[in-house]
């Protein structure tokens, strides 16, 4: 069990072995839940969202989509010496 000091401006530091064993680093969000009993449960933020969120983050507006078949004809291609 670790225990922990509150400051006098009501702060609280973790320690490195527990930021680690929540698997946090500067910068992350730290989720913490006020139980009925006093208690409180302290967890990583995890981000939200799905897979497909990242489809088309790279494509620039002036450029157009390329095909799944176009794809493999340049992949060909290249494997062929022709590019």
């Amino acid at each position: 069990m670790t225990t922990l000091t509150v400051t006098a401006k009501g702060q609280v530091t973790l320690r490195k072995d527990v930021l680690a064993h929540l698997g946090l680093r500067p910068g992350d969000k730290l989720v913490i839940d006020k139980l009925p009993d006093g208690r409180i449960t302290a967890a990583a933020e995890r981000p939200k969202g799905k897979i497909s969120d990242v489809f088309g983050m790279l494509k620039r507006p002036e450029q157009r989509t390329v095909s799944i078949e176009e794809m493999n004809e340049v992949i060909a291609d290249g494997w062929a010496g022709k590019n």
